[in-house]
């Protein structure tokens, strides 16, 4: 039973030249994904499944639950000098952590309450979360490529909470043993198949979609190719099950959306590291998405995540390329 602070302390005497700051801000995932899965486990009796009346930054209706897990996220990371600027896609400026301006090394960005309107019928929700180099502390420096980032993962609010995270060298998944309350180390290598049999996409956008992108979601309806839909309305949940057993997950551009609904900070960017570093792939159609530089905070893109042979024959779709 290792436990997530000794498998994290355990990497860190690896790397000789570790300062165990990093270490320890992971750790400080733990503690937060551990306060939010009490809070939705609770947040029936206590009232907090509704909306809050207001929109965020993107214009979306707010729900109790997105603004109390963001505060939870920024609470535990005012703490310990470790984080000089966070992002999230709840709020529209950066947060800049005063008593970590001058030392604090990293930069956090995180979607706090990912598939929120699966809160109400108790469904699967998620954070996203993604570490990088905190720069000069201004908003600019976090507009940089997927590539720079230190470390990204996910925690994952089911049947069971997980916590998958990567720092580049492989992906790690932990559960959370509720009668001890710690994570503890449940598979140290995870890799997704090169190809799978499920397809992730909300289809009642497709009156929308382009052409390219309604032939290849056509190419894997057809008969004799065993392709099933497994959309749930959580980004997380959708990737999470084709990081265990291979195929795609979409999320493409659209009739008036041309730059997609998904954030390239908070979304796009971590989950391509994690898909990356596991063996998978994540293209906007025609770019590996770890390759785009942000113009915004909020920027989006077009984005489709997954085993490399469906991400590669959607890119050959996107260019025009296949053929049924």
């Amino acid at each position: 039973m290792i436990t997530l602070d000794r498998f994290i302390l355990e990497e860190e005497r690896q790397h000789p030249g570790a300062t165990g700051e990093l270490s320890m801000l992971l750790m400080r995932f733990g503690v937060a994904g551990k306060r939010i899965s009490w809070e939705l486990a609770v947040g029936g009796l206590k009232r907090q499944l509704g909306s809050t009346g207001e929109t965020n930054v993107q214009g979306e209706d707010q729900k109790k639950l997105d603004v109390l897990a963001n505060e939870i996220l920024l609470e535990t990371f005012d703490y310990g000098g470790l984080v000089s600027v966070a992002a999230s896609e709840e709020m529209e400026k950066i947060v800049v952590f005063p008593r970590a301006t001058e030392n604090g090394r990293y930069a956090i960005l995180f979607d706090p309450m990912d598939g929120s309107s699966n809160i109400a019928v108790n469904g699967t929700l998620g954070t996203i979360f993604s570490v990088r180099p905190r720069g000069q502390g201004k908003e600019t420096d976090l507009l940089r490529s997927g590539r720079e980032q230190v470390a990204a993962g996910y925690i994952l609010f089911g049947p069971a909470t997980l916590l998958v995270y990567t720092c580049g060298d492989g992906v790690r998944l932990f559960t959370l043993e509720h009668s001890i309350g710690e994570f503890l180390l449940t598979t140290g290598s995870l890799r997704m198949p090169a190809q799978g049999r499920a397809y992730a996409v909300n289809e009642g956008r497709s009156g929308g979609w382009t052409q390219p992108t309604q032939a290849f979601v056509d190419h894997l309806k057809q008969d004799g190719r065993s392709y099933s839909t497994r959309y749930s309305g959580s980004l997380v949940a959708d990737f999470h099950r084709i990081l265990l057993e291979g195929g795609i997950y979409l999320y493409p551009a659209a009739a008036g959306k041309s730059s997609g609904k998904l954030r390239v900070l908070y979304e796009c960017h971590p989950l391509a590291f994690i898909a990356e570093n596991a063996g998978g792939s994540a293209t906007t159609g025609t770019r590996k998405v770890l390759d785009v530089v942000p113009d915004s905070l909020h920027a989006r893109i077009p984005f489709a995540i997954g085993s490399a042979e469906e991400v590669a024959l959607y890119e050959r779709f996107a260019r025009g390329e296949a053929q049924d």
